[in-house]
């Protein structure tokens, strides 16, 4: 049985506890066995992050001790995925580039607000994660990111949709869903979840499960590779 760590908290306009039992049942039916913590703290044991095979923060707007973020990052560099959603995951601490080059990417802005109608469009890919999903409209927060020029890129949304001082530039294609490596293992995005009744659509739920399923399951494919697992990322510190 896979087990799985989904660390929820930070700021409460993202309804961390929701999501997080969203994420629970989700992964429960997958046959996970799942643990739930409510504390930054549980990234704290090295050890055991190296025996999961997923990790799922959903922590927004938070600061984060530095062997905290070493030590998934160790982790996620064995084989042990690391999969989440809109602020949950890269807007969880502002501070700290390593975890921002770790996920792939950081929220900066949503023009307008909760509540923008916006268009998520699939990219033609040959990846399984996005294999029968089509373009779907939502209206919520259009996330706009800094994003990491490695990741793949599955879903994307077009700006500017709302006027401000971006809307001069030209049209962009803003990344929606992503995955990237670190070390051998498999990071997964999704900025869609701005509160819990958006994950619940089931379009977007459905592109949670398989980002989890793909994310656990690079552990058993990276066995025996002999993954390089650096310390502190001591050459990003200040």
């Amino acid at each position: 049985m896979k087990k799985a760590l989904i660390v929820w908290g930070g700021w409460d306009g993202h309804q961390p506890k929701e999501v997080a039992e969203i994420f629970r049942e989700l992964l429960v039916g997958e046959n996970f066995e799942v643990e739930v913590s409510d504390t930054l703290e549980a990234f704290a044991d090295a050890e055991k992050l190296m025996g999961l095979d997923l990790i799922v923060p959903v922590w927004t707007m938070a600061r984060i001790d530095q062997q905290l973020v070493n030590n998934v990052s160790a982790a996620v560099q064995s084989g042990v995925g690391l999969a989440g959603c809109h602020g949950g995951m890269c807007d969880a601490f502002r501070e700290n580039v390593d975890w921002q080059f770790m996920t792939g990417g950081q929220w900066v802005a949503h023009p307008g607000n909760d509540g923008v109608e916006y268009t998520v469009n699939i990219n033609n890919s040959s990846s399984p994660l996005t294999d029968g999903i089509e373009d779907f409209v939502v209206s919520s927060e259009q996330y706009y990111l800094h994003v990491d020029p490695a990741v793949e890129v599955l879903a994307t949304t077009r700006f500017p949709v709302v006027s401000g001082p971006h809307s001069l530039n030209k049209a962009v294609d803003m990344p929606v869903v992503w995955t990237k490596r670190w070390g051998v293992g498999r990071v997964y995005y999704n900025s869609l979840g701005h509160q819990a009744n958006i994950i619940e659509i089931a379009t977007v739920k459905e592109l949670m499960r398989r980002g989890f399923l793909w994310c656990a399951e690079g552990k058993a494919q990276a066995a025996g590779t002999g993954a390089a697992v650096y310390s502190g990322m001591a050459d990003n510190q200040l």
